[in-house]
C-alpha cells in the first residue's frame, strides 16, 4: 500500500451514505494512514461523531470553534497530504464549486495545499441534473479528483447512478493516486495549447471562434495528474486551472500563442495543440473603432502562421507532438493528410456532425489517429476523452522506447 504515513482530511457530509465512514477510516488506518475526521452538521443526522472519534483515534471536529476552542482550517489544510470528502453531496459540491465557505469542512477544502479527492453521493436525478453536471466540471478544473459513482440502489429505492463508491474501491483509488504507477509523466514536461485565438480588427473588435478552451485544459490537467509538468497556453477563456503542476501563460492573438509555443517547445518531451487558432488575421489592425458607414465593408486578411506545421520542422528524437483536427467534411481523410502534412505523431479528430462533440459541449467524441491507424472512442465527457489521449501518448512513448 501507498498510504502508509499519508496524513487525510476525511470530510463527512449530509448524505444517507455517510453510514459507511466508519469502515473507510478503518481501511485507510489499516493502509498506514493517519486520518483527521471533520463532519458538516448534516453529516452528524447519519452518522456519530463518536463511532468516526474512536476508529480515527482523533476528536472530530465539526464546527469552526468548539466552546473556547478553534479548530484551525488553515492549520488542517496546511497539515493534510490528502483531504477526501466523502460522501459528498450534491449541496455540498455546490459550495465547493462556487467557493462557499459557510462551514468548516469547506474553509478547510479552501485552505488545503493538497490532492483533493471527492466522492459525490446524491439520487440519479440530482447526479444527472445539469447544474451538478457544471458543479463537477467546476471542481475539476481547480485539480481537484472525482471518485467515480457507482450504480446500483438509491436511497430514493430506485436503480441507478449516483452511489458512493464503495469504501474499498476509495482506498484503492486513493492508493493508485498516490503510486509511482501512477505517475508514468514523473520528470516529463509538456506543452498544451488551448482555447480560441482573437485577432484584432479595431480596438473593440475581433476575428475568433466558439471555442471554450474546456477540452485543452482536461488534457493539461490529465498531463498533469500523470505527473507531467504542464506549460498551458491559454487563449481568450473565461475558464482556468488551478492544478498544481499547471504553469497558464496567458495570449490573445495566434502570433502570441505562436510565440509562446516556440519558445517552450525545445524544453517539451510531449506538446499537444487543442487550441482553435485563427487560420487568418486582418491584415490591418485600425488605431480607432472603426464607424458604420458604407452598406458593405471589407476586410482583407492575411495567413497566420501554421504552429502545429512549424513545430512539426523543428521536432526532435524523443519529442511528441499531437494535434488536433476539427472537420465537417471527409473527416478521416482530412485528418489523415494533416498527421503527414504536420509531421505529428497523433491527430486527434472531431467532428461537428457527431452530436455533443464540439466547441462549448462537457462532452467530445474523438477519433485517435496515428501512423498504426485510427481508433474512434464513444461519445464520452471530455474528462474522460482527455484520459484517453493521455493514455494513447502513453503507448506511443512506451513503443518509441522499445522500437
Amino acid at each position: 500500500m501507498h498510504l502508509a504515513g499519508k496524513k487525510i482530511v476525511f470530510a463527512v457530509t449530509g448524505s444517507i451514505a455517510a453510514y459507511k465512514t466508519p469502515q473507510l477510516v478503518r481501511l485507510l488506518i489499516k493502509a498506514g494512514a493517519d486520518v483527521k475526521v471533520i463532519t458538516t452538521a448534516a453529516a452528524e443526522d447519519f452518522v456519530s461523531p463518536l463511532a468516526l472519534a474512536t476508529v480515527s483515534k482523533h476528536p472530530v471536529a465539526g464546527n469552526i470553534s468548539d466552546g473556547a476552542a478553534w479548530n484551525n482550517h488553515v492549520e488542517m489544510g496546511l497539515w493534510a497530504d490528502a483531504m477526501i470528502v466523502a460522501p459528498c453531496s450534491a449541496n455540498t459540491l455546490a459550495k465547493l464549486a462556487n467557493g462557499l465557505c459557510d462551514n468548516l469542512v469547506c474553509a478547510v477544502y479552501l485552505s488545503a495545499r493538497c490532492p483533493v479527492f471527492i466522492a459525490p453521493a446524491m439520487d440519479e436525478d440530482m447526479w444527472l441534473h445539469a447544474s451538478t453536471r457544471q458543479n463537477l466540471q467546476k471542481v475539476r478544473t481547480y485539480g481537484n479528483q472525482i471518485i467515480p459513482v457507482a450504480h446500483g440502489e438509491l436511497a430514493s429505492g430506485l436503480i441507478g447512478e449516483g452511489r458512493m463508491a464503495e469504501p474499498e474501491d476509495i482506498v484503492k483509488y486513493l492508493d493508485h493516486f498516490f503510486s509511482d504507477n501512477n505517475k508514468p509523466l514523473k520528470g516529463t514536461k509538456a506543452l498544451v495549447t488551448a482555447g480560441p485565438t482573437y485577432e484584432r480588427l479595431d480596438p473593440v473588435r475581433f476575428i475568433g471562434n466558439f471555442s471554450s478552451g474546456k477540452m485543452g485544459i482536461a488534457i493539461a490537467e490529465a498531463l498533469a495528474n500523470k505527473g507531467a509538468q504542464v506549460t498551458l497556453v491559454l487563449g481568450p477563456s473565461h475558464l482556468q486551472t488551478y492544478h498544481a503542476n499547471v504553469t497558464t501563460v496567458k495570449v490573445e492573438s495566434a502570433a502570441e500563442m505562436y510565440k509562446a509555443c516556440m519558445d517552450i517547445f525545445a524544453q517539451v518531451q510531449v506538446a499537444v495543440l487543442a487550441a482553435a487558432v485563427a487560420d487568418y488575421r486582418p491584415e490591418e489592425i485600425a488605431d480607432e473603432k472603426i464607424k458604420k458607414a458604407n452598406e458593405t465593408f471589407e476586410i482583407k486578411l492575411a495567413k497566420t502562421t501554421d504552429i502545429l506545421a512549424s513545430l512539426g520542422k523543428i521536432k526532435q528524437a524523443g519529442q511528441l507532438l499531437i494535434g488536433f483536427a476539427l472537420e465537417t467534411t471527409n473527416e478521416l481523410d482530412n485528418a489523415k493528410k494533416k498527421l503527414q502534412a504536420k509531421n505529428a505523431d497523433m491527430i486527434v479528430l472531431n467532428s461537428l456532425r457527431d452530436e455533443g462533440a464540439g466547441f462549448g459541449h462537457d462532452t467530445n467524441k474523438i477519433t485517435l489517429i496515428d501512423a498504426a491507424g485510427e481508433k474512434s472512442l464513444p461519445l464520452q465527457s471530455k474528462g474522460e476523452a482527455a484520459e484517453a489521449i493521455v493514455n494513447h501518448i502513453l503507448e506511443l512513448r512506451h513503443a518509441e522506447k522499445t522500437a
